[in-house]
């Protein structure tokens, strides 16, 4: 039973746990300004292109 809570009480004092928690919001904060950014690039190129494309019609 000691052995036990000795494995418990080191699993609870490691900070591996937190630190990959930690990352994987950062990852997935990354993502979605990345998804955000590329939309919006996306849009303005959209844009872009028929101006030009409706100009070169013209």
């Amino acid at each position: 039973m000691r052995s036990l809570t000795k494995k418990l009480v080191s699993f609870v004092k490691k900070e591996d746990g937190p630190t990959a928690v930690e990352y994987a919001v950062m990852l997935a904060l990354i993502v979605v300004v990345c998804i955000a950014a590329i939309s919006a690039l996306g849009k303005n190129a959209n844009n872009t292109f028929s101006k030009v494309g409706s100009a070169v019609n013209q």
